[in-house]
């Protein structure tokens, strides 16, 4: 069983009114426990609408989305699914709510009741598996933006999420910040098995991932590896977007004539292929 199942999900906004938009258009989708998956679109393609149906945060017009079987237009799983996966969003100044470090990380354990000592464990956990635990009695306001979006991070893995859903997590911050993130996610995926799911434009955060979704108007249009999806550079552009700046250094060197055969989505893997040329 996929942990997360969209079965023919639509969603339309202010359906019935002068205004009615169709945000998704028979979605069909599978994301299994453990995996990294990123979702890239343009502007108004729908991932943003997507993402906030994996924790049920809006419910399907039409058709399913299931986490580990549970729908989530039935509302007595609710909040079993909203344990399950934590998002996290753009700007981590509208997640953070307390004064104190800690005491944020422990505002979701302690808001369902937990018991003080198991919140305290909760918090050092999570604080730690975002290395963010000596900063856990600073002011939130003096952290970098990196920093602020990791202290966001360990607010979800404190509800003992299984399920990470990033929404433009890195669109805010600069190149340290976002790769303070990045680095997180990845090791939580790869050491805890936590399943992500990131939404950017960042093509090189795409090129991490286990698996690329692809969305176009409210529809899924392509999925498939990194290396397959950013192989077809003119597909991709057609859709407004970019690929890896080394996957289209790659194609521009093939196209003067150098033998590039590998699948290129890395500076590094780049620098292997040129490195083997003769």
């Amino acid at each position: 069983m996929a942990f997360i199942e969209c079965k023919n999900l639509s969603h339309v906004y202010n359906k019935g009114l002068e205004n009615e938009y169709k945000a998704l258009d028979g979605i069909n989708l599978k994301i299994h426990k453990g995996e990294f998956v990123t979702i890239l679109g343009t502007n108004g393609s729908g991932k943003s609408t997507l993402a906030k149906h994996f924790n049920a945060l809006l419910q399907p017009t039409a058709g399913q989305c299931l986490v580990e079987g549970m729908d989530t237009g039935d509302e007595k799983h609710l909040w079993d699914i909203r344990g399950k996966v934590g998002m996290v969003f753009q700007n981590p100044d509208n997640q953070i709510i307390a004064a104190i470090v800690e005491d944020d990380v422990g505002f979701g354990p302690e808001n369902i009741g937990m018991e003080p000592h198991e919140i305290r464990r909760r918090v050092t956990a999570a604080l730690k598996a975002v290395n963010m635990e000596e900063f856990r009695h600073f002011a939130p306001h003096l952290l970098s933006g990196g920093q602020k979006q990791r202290i966001a991070i360990a607010g979800a893995l404190a509800m003992n999420t299984e399920c990470l859903v990033l929404d433009e997590p890195t669109a805010m911050l600069d190149p340290v910040g976002r790769q303070e993130v990045i680095s997180t996610v990845q090791r939580l995926n790869q050491q805890q098995g936590i399943t992500v799911i990131n939404i950017t434009h960042f093509m090189e955060e795409a090129a991490l991932s286990d698996r690329v979704l692809v969305m176009k108007q409210g529809k899924l249009v392509q999925e498939g590896k990194p290396e397959e999806i950013f192989q077809n550079i003119e597909a991709m552009k057609k859709l407004g977007l970019d690929v890896p700046v080394a996957t289209e250094l790659a194609y521009r060197l093939q196209k003067k004539g150098l033998a590039i055969t590998k699948a290129i989505t890395s500076q590094e893997a780049l620098i292997e292929a040129l490195c083997q040329l003769k």
